[in-house]
């Protein structure tokens, strides 16, 4: 080992004495015993994965600031980071790390140099792969401790290493690195937890085999954050103004809102597997939620009255089904998985980046007062915040600036944001919150800035008055043993038990697509129905601005346009939705104008899902005064599967009520013969359209599109302008049954509306060609849709757009 790195606890001492006469004489000989850690002795830190990110970023620091702030009461520390790498290769990143540790501003430069040197001497880097390692660690301890006969306090793992490895290290701890004189063990653990309850369930069952549950510390790194751990501290000291409002006939809703402007690069391998609701709201944004609902411990440094008053929020929380949270996918993460995943273009993830999900908990306290939680990444801002907005009586009718008619609202505001900042803001026309201790100050200088609707000047402010890390914090509270602040096995599983049926629910749902960034406008916002969460815009519309040649950049969520007719696009489901929508708003107003409907079906495998979604969710159509066209048949008899009208029977008609002569089949077979021109079927189902329909005009048309551009059964290569002014024709397909039987352009252009449904990612090259070319209906026949007096809408699905 290099020299720098030999130490021993003599040395130690004699530079603890030094430092403690150092701030003894800097605070005028009034040295306060910290009341956190009530006996001295030696404690043994190690950083298991000591050299990874978050040991270089967070953790060396914490643990570098620990030691600042106890080494003068009479406490002595060695600290170890272990990892799999040997000590040759892994003790100069390691050194690189630590020389990297800084003082805070209060502390003067030569004291600061002298507690890095100091710290620096108590570290060093031992490999920690087998057991045999662990049993060699726990040796070194013990005889370190003998030779010095130092007393010791206790031992503090730290694992930072991926959650599958957990319970094999803490089964080597326990195992070989119990102290045998009765000092604490505490294991510190981050998240993941699990990914579901059954998961979740099996980890604890597997730490619980080795430590004791007074012994593991889960963290959660936003319960170390100042503002949210001032949340209950707040509600406490502020008792006498809340106590009156806080409940259902004061609160119209909490929101507890995390917002990233970051995209998950280079976390795509562990980010696809647990997605945003996993990842965020499943942890953070719900220990913020139980800490602004739950009932007040009667003493706030009760780990377990804290941890039993959380428990009895998560089990009085109704359940979280689908129709409770919406989800959205940013629109590079599909290219990202693909790259980083190393997946085929066709691979589809169906990984929320963005959640927003509404709660309500089933106590009178609270009773329909929504609970909202939002987290998203590749958003318009970063920013976190929970905020509860109250309820406002008074209406103001000249001055509608008058504070009085202002939101109400306390907002906890965790940083970043327009605020840049962390701080509690309680809105002027509520009360002004008390200032109990010198840790908080008010601010009453104000920049020129709004927070959630109100400039900041409408607030009353309070901030630390000296912002730490939250890993500093946690540190420091693990180090005391306090439990308050960290996830119990009960709580943990009493959140995936809420969270793991909402997962199973969306596990097959298409997340909505957004651009990202100030592009997202407003695709993202929600509206609240009762206790079911939507999207504010019904469906997502996608579209790009040149169709052809552009790059996955060119493409913009918006409404939009194709082939200079309206368009709409959404992932498959939602399409589906939407157009079935659609066609009930055209049927009611048909009905409502005229007393009947006439729907025009195409046939093929494209709107089975249509047809599905009718006859299973449209209970309300007005099927009594529909009538049923076919666009085209294939001349085989009505009762083959191949035939369209068996297709329709089968997928729609028969699991609807619709009087059986308002159905109108396309009249392939007569005279015991198919499509024979003399038997002049196409003539017959013209004259029973011109009988029945006025002006000949269906009132909606739903078309698709072939791989040839045919639409209808109007090929390419054909004469369709020989059809004249024929509403049915006899037509030739390539494909057999070649004869096939089909409205006319005459036909179709007459309807009021037309829909054209294309779908899937094999017609992807089929839109990237119509895009670019002209009309010409010979060549690409579905170019000859053009409704004289109606509308055209084509329903792309986002596969077919961008393949």
């Amino acid at each position: 080992m290099p020299a720098e790195w030999v130490w021993t606890f003599r040395t130690s001492m004699l530079v603890t004495v030094l430092l403690l006469l150092v701030t003894l004489c800097a605070k005028g000989g009034n040295g306060v015993e910290t009341e956190e850690v009530r006996r001295p002795g030696h404690v043994s830190v190690v950083i298991v994965g000591g050299t990874g990110d978050l040991a270089k970023k967070y953790l060396w620091q914490g643990f570098f600031q620990l030691y600042v702030n106890q080494v003068n009461n009479g406490n002595t520390f060695s600290f170890y980071g272990g990892g799999l790498s040997p000590a040759d290769q892994a003790t100069p990143v390691l050194f690189d790390i630590l020389k990297a540790v800084s003082c805070s501003k209060d502390v003067s430069q030569e004291r600061c140099a002298l507690l890095k040197e100091q710290f620096l001497r108590l570290s060093r880097y031992r490999q920690l792969k087998s057991l045999e390692d662990y049993q060699d660690l726990a040796n070194h301890i013990e005889k370190k401790l003998e030779e010095e006969g130092m007393t010791e306090a206790g031992r503090l793992f730290y694992l930072s290493v991926p959650a599958f490895a957990y319970a094999d290290i803490a089964d080597k701890i326990n195992s070989s690195c119990r102290s045998t004189n009765g000092a604490w063990l505490r294991v510190v653990l981050e998240k993941p937890f699990g990914h579901d309850f059954r998961s979740a369930q099996v980890l604890a069952s597997q730490l619980g085999s080795s430590l004791k549950e007074n012994e593991m510390y889960r963290i959660d790194h936003y319960l170390g954050k100042q503002v949210i751990a001032k949340i209950l501290p707040f509600r406490v000291e502020n008792k006498k103004f809340l106590d009156p409002i806080w409940n259902k006939q004061h609160i119209e809703r909490v929101e507890i809102v995390l917002k990233e402007t970051l995209d998950v690069k280079g976390r795509i391998p562990f980010y696809d597997q647990y997605g945003v609701i996993r990842d965020v709201l499943q942890n953070h944004l719900t220990e913020v939620m139980a800490l602004l609902t739950m009932r007040l411990p009667r003493n706030l440094s009760s780990s377990e009255e804290v941890l039993q008053n959380k428990l009895q929020i998560f089990s009085s929380l109704l359940p979280l089904g689908k129709n409770q949270a919406v989800i959205g996918q940013y629109q590079a993460y599909r290219s990202e998985v693909q790259q980083e995943l190393n997946k085929t273009k066709d691979h589809v993830s169906l990984t929320p980046t963005f959640a927003a999900v509404l709660a309500h908990i089933d106590e009178a306290q609270y009773e329909g007062v929504p609970l909202l939680m939002i987290s998203g990444k590749m958003l318009d801002e970063r920013v976190g915040y929970a905020r509860i907005l109250f309820k406002n009586d008074i209406f103001c009718l000249k001055n509608h600036n008058s504070i009085h008619c202002k939101p109400k609202q306390i907002v906890f505001y965790f940083g970043h944001g327009s605020l840049q900042y962390p701080a509690i803001l309680v809105s002027k026309n509520l009360f002004k919150p008390d200032l109990i201790n010198s840790e908080w100050k008010e601010v009453t200088e104000h920049s020129d800035i709004s927070v959630l609707g109100l400039p900041i000047s409408d607030y009353y402010v309070q901030t630390p008055t000296e912002q730490r890390d939250a890993y500093v914090e946690l540190i420091s509270y693990i180090y005391a043993g306090r439990k308050n602040s960290f996830i119990s096995t009960e709580n943990l599983l009493a959140s995936w038990g809420l969270w793991t049926p909402l997962l199973s629910s969306l596990a097959s749902s298409f997340p909505r697509i957004y651009p990202g960034g100030a592009d997202n406008e407003g695709l993202l916002d929600i509206r609240l129905k009762g206790k079911d969460i939507a999207y504010n815009s019904e469906v997502v519309i996608i579209s790009r601005d040149q169709m052809g040649g552009t790059s996955g950049n060119g493409f913009q969520v918006m409404q939009g346009k194709f082939r200079s007719a309206d368009m709409v696009s959404a992932w498959a489901e939602e399409l589906v939705e939407k157009l079935a929508a659609d066609i009930q708003e055209a049927a009611e107003a048909a009905v409502h104008e005229s007393g009947v409907f006439h729907l025009a079906l195409s046939g093929g495998s494209t709107p089975l899902a249509l047809f599905h979604r009718l006859a299973l969710h449209h209970f309300s159509f007005p099927w009594r005064n529909t009538h049923v066209w076919m666009v085209d048949e294939r001349c085989i008899p009505l009762t083959e599967v191949q035939s369209n009208f068996y297709s329709l029977h089968n997928h729609l008609l028969q699991h609807v009520r619709i009087p059986y002569y308002n159905i109108h089949p396309m009249p392939v077979q007569l005279n015991q013969r198919l499509c024979v021109e003399e038997d002049g079927g196409a003539q017959l189902y013209e004259k029973e359209i011109s009988r029945l329909v006025n002006g000949s005009s269906f009132h909606f048309v739903l078309l698709g599109v072939g791989y040839d551009y045919h639409t209808a059964s109007l090929f390419p290569g054909h004469k369709l302008d020989e059809f004249g002014e024929s509403l049915v024709a006899l037509t030739e397909s390539p494909a057999k049954p070649h004869q096939r039987m089909s409205l006319t352009f005459s036909a179709i252009n007459r309807a009021h509306k037309v829909a054209i449904l294309v779908m899937g990612k094999g017609k992807h090259e089929l839109i990237t060609q119509l895009s670019r070319v002209k009309d010409n209906p010979d060549k690409w026949p579905v170019t000859g849709v053009k409704p004289a007096n109606g509308r055209m809408v084509w329903y792309l699905d986002y596969d077919a757009i961008i393949g």
